[in-house]
């Protein structure tokens, strides 16, 4: 696919902080045996990518606004447009030496996520999308899955750590969910969760209290995939409130009938 001049941007950001990740992943895996561990490498880790996605998307569009998950956040010259930026997704997967993690970038114009970059270095799966023009998993184009039944559905959420007030909330859904499907993963990454929504690989996903850099770059690219995204609240913004649900077009309805205890 020969995306526009911005996805290029994008894509070549989150291959090259990506590349420098999966150096520092490598070096975690051998940290984990260590008495220290590897909690404080990480966060530098994290900090340096945020600040090399953010110095070539800056240098790439000086007048773009950017909002990053280490608590990078520019007003730019053009208001309209701002760069989202979650430098690793799937934190926790990465301290503990798991594979599942990526690289998530989003542009935003007007308030709605339009372009999504979401890179997973250890596959090399790049996941992307611009709005209008159809999602893409390195050179395939991506469709959401084609099940029809919730019975047939594997889906996947978050679940609360730390002791988070959620929890109750996601138990419940967790006990109306489970019987009516097929299984339901909690593989810690929410932009991959929603690009493997994206990729007919789960056949939903949801999940509470989630930031912008969470889900923006998810949300252009499960929808140009075919996906029904929407918040918790059928009114409500994704971006804006931290919820989301989303799946193919014939289970949506069912499992959003669940999830919502409509």
């Amino acid at each position: 696919m020969a995306g526009s001049a911005n996805l290029n941007v994008m894509m070549k950001t989150a291959r090259k902080a990506g590349r420098a990740l999966l150096k520092d992943f490598g070096e975690v895996e051998q940290l984990q045996v260590s008495t220290k561990g590897p909690g404080d490498f990480v966060t530098r880790a994290d900090r340096q990518a945020e600040e090399t996605i953010r110095n070539e998307l800056m240098h790439a569009r000086p007048s773009y606004g950017f909002l990053g998950e280490e608590g990078a956040k520019i007003a730019g010259e053009d208001p309209t447009r701002r760069w989202i930026v979650d430098p690793l997704d799937g934190t926790t997967n990465f301290l503990h030496g798991l594979p599942h993690w990526a690289v998530s970038i989003a542009l935003e114009h007007k308030g709605q996520a339009v372009a999504g970059v979401i890179y997973d270095p250890v596959k090399d799966e790049m996941f992307y999308a611009e709005k209008g023009g159809g999602a893409f998993m390195n050179e395939s184009r991506m469709r959401v899955s084609g099940r029809h039944r919730l019975i047939d559905g594997l889906f996947a959420t978050g679940l609360p750590f730390a002791g988070r007030s959620d929890l109750p909330e996601t138990l419940q859904d967790l006990a109306r969910l489970l019987p009516a499907v097929s299984g339901v993963r909690r593989f810690g990454a929410a932009a991959l969760d929603l690009a493997y929504v994206a990729a007919g690989r789960y056949d939903g996903f949801w999940e509470r209290r989630l930031k912008p850099w969470d889900m923006a770059a998810g949300l252009v690219i499960a929808r140009e995939a075919g996906a029904i995204v929407e918040s918790l609240t059928k009114d409500g913004d994704p971006l804006a409130d931290g919820t989301v649900i989303c799946a193919n077009n014939d289970i949506f309805a069912p499992f959003a009938k669940v999830i919502r205890k409509d």
